[in-house]
């Protein structure tokens, strides 16, 4: 230790004083390593221990000023890309919009369907990727069954919103195919509001 500066064991560099951290049983009063070469090690040493546990330690990134790194995704983007959250340190969410949006997706499936992203992909495969009903709309709404909670196919929009208009009654969807195919009685009005009876 000369003129304010001490060497650093680790880094082998002439740091200042202000660089070390205190040690009282050191004869100067200051630890053998600077701060840095400190961090650096406990951060390793932390990695290692949490990597005997089987716990994954992500690795520290730049990021530079208006921007944030997503854990989810592991991108560094703009704050642009982020919700506002009153709450956080930053003032921004945790996640960014994109994987907010698809963890949102994701969640919606499971709290509405009880399933997963990849079971709603299975079912589309073994539909072969289109509608149930129409087979010819891309396959994009899980459709279910109101009274028990079922997931019954994956429809297209139209196919979709058609049962809900129906109120998911197979008796009235019955009469409209036959009324689609020509095939349901069509009452002959006599006077207005008397209907002629089929015989």
């Amino acid at each position: 230790m000369s003129n304010g500066t001490k060497w650093c064991r680790g880094c082998a560099r002439d740091l200042p004083l202000s660089g070390f951290a205190s040690d009282r049983n050191r004869s100067d009063g200051l630890q053998p390593r600077c701060r840095e070469c400190v961090a650096a090690y406990s951060a390793q040493h932390y990695r290692r221990r949490q990597a005997a546990k089987g716990k994954l330690v992500k690795e520290h990134v730049d990021v530079p000023a208006g921007w944030k790194l997503c854990r989810q995704c592991g991108e560094v983007k703009p704050h642009s890309e982020w919700h506002k959250n009153g709450t956080a340190s930053d003032g921004l969410s945790t996640r960014c919009k994109a994987c907010r949006v698809v963890q949102g997706r994701a969640g919606h499936l499971k709290r509405a369907y009880g399933i997963t992203e990849a079971q709603r992909d299975e079912m589309i495969m073994a539909q072969g990727g289109v509608c149930v009903i129409c087979q010819v709309g891309a396959a994009e709404h899980v459709d279910h069954d109101h009274q028990t909670g079922k997931v019954r196919g994956v429809l297209c929009f139209s196919c979709n919103a058609a049962l809900g208009q129906f109120k998911d009654r197979p008796d009235v969807m019955r009469r409209a195919a036959a009324y689609v195919e020509g095939n349901l009685w069509k009452p002959t009005i006599v006077a207005q509001g008397v209907y002629r009876q089929p015989s």
